[in-house]
Formats: C-alpha cells, structure tokens, sequence
C-alpha cells in the first residue's frame, strides 16, 4: 500500500491549494506591502465559491460545507473524493458508489474516484491559505505579504487513513505527515531542503515545500512508526 499512500500523501497535499479553484489570492502581494484598511472576512458573507465549483455563487460560511472543508477553521476533514470533487462540479460523495455513479457517471474517470472511501483530515496556518481577503482581490489569501510561500511560515498536517483486503484479510492502514514552507535562507540540493546551518530540513515537494516529518503504519504490510523525521526537527517554529 505504500506506493498508492505516496500518491495519495502529493495529491492531497495540493488540496488545500488548488481545490477552491479562485478562492485562492493570485499571489500578486509583494513583502512589506501595506494592508489595505480593512479585511474582508468569512462572516462577510461576499466571500464565494468560484466558477465551475459546485457550490460556485454560494457564500463561504464559517462552519463545515458539504464537502468537508472548513475554511474559518483552517481545517478538512472527509473522503478523500471529496477534497476534489466539488472543484470539479461534482456533488458531495456520501458513500453510496452505486446511486453516485447513476447520478454522476464521470466521476469514474476520476483519478481520484478509486480513493473515495479513504479518509483525510488535514489542518493548516494562515500562510498555507487564509480565512480573510487582505489584498482586495476577493479570494482568500495565500502566503500574505510575500512573493512566494518560501519563507512565509506556511505549513499543513496531513492524516489520512483506509483499508483494503489482502491474501490475509482486511488490512488498515493510516499516515500522518507534515508539510511545511522552506524558509528564506534555506537551500535545497539535490531534492532536499538545508537550513542556513545546513542542517537537513526535508525533502522537497512542489519545490517551496518540505515533508518534516512521515508516519506510517499498515497492518498488511508490517510497517509501523516513523518513516521520516526531520533532522532539523518535526515541528514547525524554526522555520518562521
């Protein structure tokens, strides 16, 4: 399973980032940029889900939505279906293959239908995606104040967690892994990210981010405990 888990822990990585579709600031903010006078927040309620979404023209709201996620919170927790479906224009899976497919057969031909009774829950800071619109642009800000994430602090926890049947039986597994921002003076070399020290922070995924820490656990397998764990340390204070 773990071949499928790494494939899973890269997409659902990118979750968060892209599944609001034009919920996300363009990045246009430069550092040191002033704010404008004022903040437009989720309790606004001008705040929508974009075009080709699902819930497009609908209002964020400060509680969970149908697909799990919870923008105010900083926070998803759901199938892992359902983390893309509504980006797609698809409706909430609710666990019937069946009635879902008869109502929405393309969802078969998603790279992501196979995973739909797998779980994830994930967490993430200000820096990863906002619950406010600082810059005016009218989406939720990302990495506010700064070119890129390298440096902005921003970090993601990511649970996931399923079974599937072997030779043996039923089998379950669950990973838990956290994804964080490179800071400013960091260096990455050969597909890993050093600090100013040049202690080892992580290995690099979509180039500004790094995996600190892995754990991994799969009763079909045998693996159990920590795949990776950062040199430089798992948690997320030392790379403001």
């Amino acid at each position: 399973m773990r071949k499928l888990l790494l494939a899973r822990v890269v997409a659902t990585f990118m979750v968060v980032t892209i599944a609001a579709g034009v919920l996300l600031a363009d990045g246009s903010a430069t550092a040191g940029a002033a704010k404008p006078p004022a903040c437009t927040t989720i309790k606004a309620g001008i705040l929508e889900y974009a075009v080709g979404h699902y819930l497009a023209g609908q209002p964020l709201t400060t509680g969970v939505d149908a697909f799990g996620y919870n923008y105010q919170s900083h926070q998803f927790d759901g199938s892992y279906a359902n983390a893309y479906l509504g980006r797609d224009g698809l409706p909430p899976f609710d666990g019937d293959d069946a009635a879902y497919l008869l109502a929405n057969p393309s969802a078969a031909g998603k790279w992501y239908w196979p995973y739909r009774h797998d779980r994830v829950a994930m967490k993430w800071n200000d820096a990863w995606l906002s619950n406010k619109d600082c810059d005016g642009n009218g989406a939720l800000d990302r990495y506010y104040g700064h070119l890129s994430y390298v440096g902005s602090g921003a970090w993601l926890t990511n649970h996931q967690w399923g079974a599937y049947e072997d030779s043996e039986g039923s089998q379950h597994w669950t990973d838990f892994t956290k994804i964080v921002a490179a800071p400013a003076d960091a260096t990455k070399i050969a597909g890993t990210w050093y600090d100013a020290s040049g202690t080892e922070i992580g290995p690099a995924i979509w180039g500004d981010f790094a995996i600190v820490q892995d754990i991994y656990n799969d009763s079909g397998t045998g693996d159990h405990g920590v795949l990776y764990w950062s040199p430089a340390g798992p948690g997320f204070g030392h790379l403001d």
